[in-house]
């Protein structure tokens, strides 16, 4: 066990030294620092004395070696156009990011668990047909176009919900700012939270069906028929119990990725979490706000992973036996 998770921890190691090559050879080579910093007006020896000042001049190793050091110590560097420390600016926006992520994988589960168990039992009635084929519709069709599609019928046509921002914000512990425990915050989540979430909704009812499909083949559910158990109690409770492992598996990958799909739901509908700060950072060439986004998505991506695969090779000790692929 100690030997796997170190292995796990090797690789997430290397995988984040990875991220850093390439977020500094983003920053380095999207347009000029020192210009982005003082505009046009500054003579060329003042840039000059600038660029020798900020160490832009130094062979680019020893550029690499000062941004990593800075990044094991939290300096990502200053934003050009907030003039304040990056992780400062995208820390601040994160709360909305994880707010909103929170709520789709919520809605996930409510809607994809016994949709799935309803098309595993029943894999040839109409309602299964119906699921699936929405299912399959949901993976053809891109977020934004039911991003589009959702604010234009329910904001524009309907004029029942909000189309952009956050709404109202309450203190949550004196730590942030949430949108969870008011009716207002509430109705401006309900929009973005749904188009992340059919997106992701069919991925877990397929999943959840072919899980469950096999586990109801196996031995110990006839078994359970042969004893006369009830058939809710067989389905929701032996089925479904024995399906979940791998569907927490990919759910925990999943919470990941939702970072990335956040970047267009939160675009669409003005939502002021870090996929909104990263699209501004693009706009507006904020190149450290860029790279520091980059370093910060990975280390969620790569630290998520790892305790997936830490928590899986707890619950499931197959995954450590060498050979074995989990």
């Amino acid at each position: 066990m100690v030997s796997f998770i170190g292995r796990r921890l090797c690789q997430a190691l290397f995988v984040l030294l990875i991220i850093s090559v390439v977020s500094f050879v983003i920053q380095d080579n999207l347009g000029d620092p020192v210009r982005q910093m003082v505009g046009q007006s500054v003579s060329l020896q003042e840039r000059a004395a600038l660029q020798q000042e900020l160490g832009l001049n130094d062979p680019l190793l020893q550029q690499y070696g000062r941004f990593l050091m800075g990044a094991l110590q939290g300096d990502l560097g200053m934003s050009y156009y907030y003039k304040q420390p990056t992780l400062d600016v995208i820390v601040s926006r994160l709360p909305a990011t994880l707010e909103l992520s929170f709520c789709a994988l919520l809605l996930v589960i409510i809607l994809a668990t016994p949709l799935g168990v309803i098309a595993a039992i029943h894999p040839k009635s109409l309602l299964s047909r119906a699921v699936l084929f929405i299912s399959t519709l949901g993976l053809s069709i891109p977020i934004f176009i039911v991003a589009v599609f959702l604010m234009y019928f329910f904001a524009i046509e309907w004029r029942v919900l909000p189309s952009f921002g956050r709404g109202e914000t309450t203190s949550f512990l004196g730590l942030w700012q949430t949108g969870l425990f008011n009716k207002d915050g509430l109705r401006h989540l309900l929009l973005p939270s749904f188009s992340l979430a059919f997106v992701l909704t069919p991925i877990f009812i397929r999943l959840i069906r072919a899980e469950m499909q096999d586990v109801l083949q196996s031995d110990f559910i006839r078994y359970a028929w042969s004893k006369g158990i009830s058939a809710p109690r067989i389905y929701f409770l032996h089925a479904l119990k024995n399906t979940m492992l791998p569907v927490i598996t990919v759910g925990g990958i999943q919470a990941g990725t939702l970072v990335a799909y956040t970047i267009l739901t939160e675009s669409i509908f003005q939502w002021p979490g870090m996929g909104l700060l990263f699209m501004e950072a693009v706009t507006r060439v904020d190149v450290p706000l860029i790279s520091a986004y980059l370093m910060v998505v990975g280390v969620i991506f790569v630290v998520t992973n790892t305790l997936v695969d830490v928590v899986y090779s707890m619950v499931n000790p197959r995954v450590r036996i060498p050979g074995y692929s989990a």
